[in-house]
């Protein structure tokens, strides 16, 4: 082989490499867009360039990876839903209220899973691994309610940061719409001590 072929057989190599490479990227780029949803163009956004938000992606699925995430115990998952309820009939007389009430079960309930629960950032980022599809819903829930802390929402407000809360709600219990009522017989007790008697609920 003469000087010349070697230098067209290295051209050529030098081609399949770099288009290899080029694939993997896109493989790899597609696969973040599917998992990460909008929270993917919100860290695109947030960063300096695609490459940097998509090295933090990653970062977020090795650290989420090192999660010792736990499934509710039944009873656990009965109390929740009660909790639920009770504060979506609250809301009825009390919306401010109620709107508290959702964002102290949402930050429990996180927890009880097993996500972080004194880093709110981190919390947010670990959630987006495997509820990209609600984070967003999330992060206007706690818009809301920050400003209802503040005495700057609305009733329309209050209303729809319940809704964005229940979504969320419905992911971590693994229900989606949450359940009416408890299902395990030993909660029944539990459920009919803590269910209000309105059936008012808050409607999308």
């Amino acid at each position: 082989m003469d000087t010349g072929q070697i230098i067209i057989l290295l051209i050529v190599l030098a081609a399949v490499a770099a288009a290899a490479y080029v694939a993997w990227t896109a493989m790899r780029r597609q696969s973040l867009r599917r998992r990460f949803g909008p929270e993917y163009d919100r860290a695109v956004a947030e960063h300096d360039t695609r490459t940097d938000a998509e090295r933090d992606l990653r970062d977020r699925e090795r650290r989420h990876a090192e999660l010792e995430l736990r499934e509710l115990s039944p009873q656990d998952h009965a109390q929740f839903v009660v909790r639920w309820h009770a504060l979506q009939s609250h809301f009825i007389d009390a919306p401010a209220d109620a709107v508290g009430e959702a964002d102290e079960l949402v930050r429990d309930l996180i927890t009880a899973r097993g996500y972080p629960a004194d880093d709110d950032e981190e919390q947010l980022a670990q959630l987006s691994v495997d509820h990209a599809a609600t984070l967003a819903s999330y992060r206007e829930a706690k818009e809301i309610a920050d400003r209802n802390s503040r005495g700057e929402a609305g009733t329309e407000d209050l209303r729809v940061a319940v809704v964005r809360y229940r979504e969320l709600v419905a992911q971590l219990l693994g229900e989606d719409p949450v359940p009416a009522n408890p299902t395990p017989a030993a909660d029944r007790d539990t459920a009919a001590a803590a269910t209000p008697r309105r059936d008012e609920e808050v409607h999308a």
